[in-house]
């Protein structure tokens, strides 16, 4: 509600069970953009003239609206004044119009979750980011290449996932119970259920509520430190220096553009192991595999500028992926803990 009007969001089902959110609004037209010249005493709803944006959110201020829809676009309409709708026309908008944002998408692959809120004469935009781990299992995800199990939705479109993901984060119980959900699903209701598993968010709170019984209550890196612990699953080999560690292979991928870049290339090659040329110590290798799987350094190991140095090195030679806080900010941060703590 607004000092003068009010804003109802519905959503209709249709036979089909396809739904389309509509707007209803009431009370004094002028400011408000209510889609009509004159105030109305019952809910109308709001001409949105945008078929495929179905509204995922709606914000009221005093005297101004905002619209987030399902492709990541942002409407308003409304009073115009002191530019609560980022607009510098003079007249009010009685019907929804885009804002553009400069240099910037709400719809970035990156942004995990988006707000809006109309405060009085102002609006905001909230935005939480995925972290390093959520990021990348996302874009596994999304990267259908190394998929190795698929599910079907209830209109028969197949979905692929991986297995060794699932396997970590359900039993096999869960995993058949994943797949009936899935099959009484849409493709797109599919594809976040996906998404909630394997970044560990709460990214549609209805469909959370549908898998959450089946999904561990554990953080994400200690998911992830507990198949760095699990050698029987291990099926990649890196040998260096007469050693051979072992890797889990979708891990490489998902962490490393150099190995995940080797393994696209080399579609054909059915080796389990390559050669590490990399010229990094033992001890800066051992800070690189524990990094990929848990985002940490070991606690025991005690950095030195050299060491610095050569992970600086192995950021660049295993293409880490470059969002922060990365393998190299947090060393330095270690560093520099481990520093003041012995001075």
């Amino acid at each position: 509600m607004g000092t003068s009007h009010s804003v109802m969001l519905v959503e209709d089902e249709f036979p089909n069970k396809y739904s389309k959110r509509k707007l209803y609004s009431c009370g004094f037209w002028q400011y408000n953009g209510l889609g009509d010249t004159k105030n109305t005493k019952e809910f109308t709803e709001i001409p949105f003239f945008f078929e495929h944006d179905d509204i995922l959110e709606i914000s009221v201020g005093y005297e101004h609206n905002l619209i987030l829809t399902s492709n990541g676009k942002l409407f308003g309409f409304g009073n115009t004044q002191f530019g609560r709708l980022a607009d510098t026309s003079t007249s009010n908008h009685l019907i929804p119009f885009q804002i553009e944002i400069p240099g910037f998408s709400i719809y970035d692959e990156d942004v995990f979750k988006c707000h809006i809120h109309c405060g009085a004469s102002n609006s905001f935009l909230f935005l939480v980011y995925f972290n390093n781990f959520e990021k990348d299992l996302i874009h596994l995800f999304r990267r259908k290449e190394f998929c190795d199990i698929s599910f079907k939705t209830k209109n028969g479109e197949v979905i692929e996932a991986h297995q060794l993901i699932l396997q970590n984060r359900l039993n096999q119980n869960q995993i058949e119970k994943l797949r009936k959900i899935i099959s009484n699903k849409s493709i797109k209701e599919s594809n976040q259920i996906f998404e909630m598993i394997y970044s560990n968010r709460i990214i549609n709170t209805k469909l959370y509520s549908e898998i959450k019984e089946i999904i561990k209550e554990e953080k994400l890196s200690e998911s992830m430190r507990r198949l760095f612990e699990d050698e029987t699953t291990k099926d990649f080999i890196i040998e260096r220096n007469g050693k051979s560690i072992k890797f889990h292979k979708l891990i490489l991928i998902m962490r490393s553009e150099l190995y995940r870049g080797m393994f696209l290339l080399v579609t054909d090659d059915k080796s389990n192991k390559v050669t590490d040329y990399s010229e990094i110590s033992d001890e800066a290798f051992q800070i690189f595999e524990y990094w990929i799987y848990s985002n940490q350094i070991k606690k025991e190991i005690q950095l030195t500028k050299e060491i610095i140095y050569e992970i600086e090195k192995s950021v660049d030679y295993f293409q880490l992926n470059p969002i922060k806080p990365n393998l190299l900010d947090f060393a330095l941060q270690e560093f520099k803990k481990q520093t003041k703590n012995q001075n």
